[in-house]
């Protein structure tokens, strides 16, 4: 079972993957297998691409089509790509074998040898040699029949040989019969003289007509031809390797260039996404327009809802009883080298994000639902939507210090934040003050954020006695040498503030105060630079319905947290 890419709309969804016979073929599941495919990749030419930063990623591409895969842990992925790769082999694809079959009779080895072995086929253009190629036909031809011809005069001379030995065996037989009778030497020389004259001699032309002179001149020449000829055959195959080398060298180098040139265009289309798939980025110059854009950001954000919902509804919270400092230790910044900085925007807060923003036109009111009214007011810089976020609100049961409290501490921040992918304190400044790093869950086709900040909590003193104490955390972007940007994240940049104050109202008679007299008064304003380009009415739209949720689902925590302990003024 794989997890596939399936459209910017539905995202990853489960699929049942079949690799066999070199193809790679996907069905909705394993049930509809006998139904047939959905699709089908073969893998001979295919491209396997690993995610730069998903361990569970892989990415098949042949020309055009691409496929976006995603195994269930590391270890799986390595199980395909090995499965892969050895269907690859079976196939001959790339093997030692199939370049044989496919590639040039011209051997590669020749590049680094002086004479190489070369094929005929190589010198099928060349004239001259093709000329004296007919010529040892030619003579091949002459010399088979003359060394018929001199067999055939060997065997006669030796058949000659042969009778006269035995013929001469004969006359000393008959000699040795005669040697008693007295005969005149006369007679007797006579008759040696015409045992002489019968031998017969092997005469130059004397066995079947055969001139063996002349035989032996014409092999003589014909061997000095075929001699000849193959110099000049040599010498011709030494000149035409030269130029099959030089030629060789120039395509070696034609490919070099055009493997440079593959791997640098490969290189920039890893930078561009493929459009519709998983790693599509935003961009002025999206080709998904606005309408689409928002229901692929509202489909993803759909989904995490309901994950979320799943994960509270089995999750068992576990509680802590970490103690939590007095108010007293709140009371000041501490001494750090961002200390006035920090109280540079404490103040800058108080001043401004409490000021009554309700009859003021530039603020528009987006939403209102009970005690929670949600201000936005629209700004723009260099097409980048930088709009400022004004909520109130007001919770019964849980003091401002509560409220702070759960939102500043860290031990605290999964428990609520469901947007949070992974987060760590970089530095711990003092103990109200410290620089974190987190990165939020991606929303496609929006890329993925991050953000380093300084998050600190103060606890504001009234200056009537009559008038509530204030506690605030601010948390604002700042720079660390220990988390530096990187290209997998879009840097955003946040100036952020919750501003809670306490209303108690006084219980009747002598009875002690209780969460029921208790009222927060809650302030919270959020500048969001995102860091990149998106379409405004999208962000516009995704802060619209966000904020609200994020406001309703962190306070129902907090006076879950508190219900049933001691007040916490």
């Amino acid at each position: 079972t794989g997890i596939c890419w399936t459209n910017y709309i539905h995202g990853w969804q489960d699929r049942w993957v079949v690799l066999k016979n070199n193809t790679l073929s996907y069905y909705k599941s394993q049930d509809e297998t006998e139904y047939g495919c959905r699709g089908s990749l073969c893998l001979t030419k295919a491209v396997i691409t690993l995610h730069e930063f998903d361990e569970c990623r892989l990415d098949i591409s042949v020309n055009d089509s691409v496929w976006y895969l995603r195994a269930q842990d590391p270890d799986h992925r390595h199980q395909w790509i090995d499965s892969i790769e050895l269907h690859r082999a079976d196939s001959g694809y790339g093997s030692e074998s199939s370049l044989r079959r496919h590639g040039s009779m011209l051997s590669l080895t020749s590049a680094t040898s002086g004479y190489s072995a070369t094929s005929t086929s190589s010198f099928k253009k060349g004239y001259s040699l093709r000329e004296k190629l007919a010529e040892m036909e030619t003579f091949r031809d002459i010399l088979c029949r003359q060394v018929d011809t001199l067999q055939k005069y060997f065997d006669s001379c030796a058949d000659a040989v042969s009778k006269d030995e035995l013929q001469r065996d004969k006359i000393v037989e008959d000699d040795e019969d005669d040697f008693p009778n007295t005969r005149t030497d006369g007679e007797y020389l006579h008759h040696n003289n015409n045992n002489n004259g019968s031998k017969e001699k092997c005469n130059p032309k004397g066995i079947n007509g055969i001139d063996f002179k002349g035989e032996a001149i014409t092999f003589k020449a014909t061997t000095a031809g075929i001699l000849a000829t193959l110099s000049h055959c040599i010498d011709l195959m030494v000149k035409r390797e030269d130029n099959w080398q030089k030629r060789l060298d120039k395509e070696m180098e034609k490919r070099r260039r055009i493997e440079e040139g593959y791997k640098s265009a490969l290189n920039e289309l890893k930078k561009k996404s493929h459009f519709g798939g998983p790693d599509y980025e935003e961009g002025p110059n999206s080709l998904i327009n606005e309408d689409e854009f928002f229901d692929a950001v509202e489909a993803a954000l759909d989904r995490q809802d309901k994950i979320e919902e799943q994960s509270q509804t089995e999750k068992t919270r576990i509680q802590r009883s970490s103690p939590v400092p007095s108010g007293d230790a709140y009371s000041s910044t501490g001494s750090h080298r961002f200390s006035d900085k920090v109280e540079e925007m404490v103040q800058s807060h108080m001043t401004y994000s409490l000021q009554d923003v309700g009859g003021d036109a530039n603020w528009q009111l987006v939403v209102e639902e009970g005690e929670m009214k949600v201000y936005r007011r629209e700004v723009e810089e260099n097409g980048i939507v930088l709009d400022p976020l004004k909520a109130t609100h007001s919770v019964k049961g849980v003091t401002g210090h509560e409220v702070c409290h759960y939102f500043w501490d860290t031990a605290y921040r999964n428990d609520w934040e469901t947007t949070i992918e992974n987060f760590n304190v970089v530095e711990t400044l003092s103990d109200n003050a410290a620089i974190i790093y987190q990165t939020h869950k991606r929303v496609w086709p929006a890329s993925q954020r991050d953000v380093l900040y300084l998050s600190a909590m103060r606890k504001i003193m009234a200056n009537n006695e009559n008038d509530p104490d204030t506690w605030l955390v601010c948390n604002f972007s700042v720079d660390h040498d220990d988390a530096q940007p990187t290209n997998r994240c879009v840097r955003a940049k946040i100036n952020i503030a919750m501003i809670c104050q306490t209303l108690v109202s006084p219980p009747e008679g002598d009875k002690e105060i209780s969460r029921d007299n208790i009222l927060c008064k809650i302030t919270y304003v959020a500048n969001v630079n995102p860091g990149g380009w998106a379409p405004a009415s999208v962000l516009r739209a995704v802060a619209k319905r966000e904020y609200p949720k994020f406001l309703k689902r962190f306070t129902s925590y907090v006076q879950e947290k508190t219900a049933g302990k001691p007040i916490l003024f």
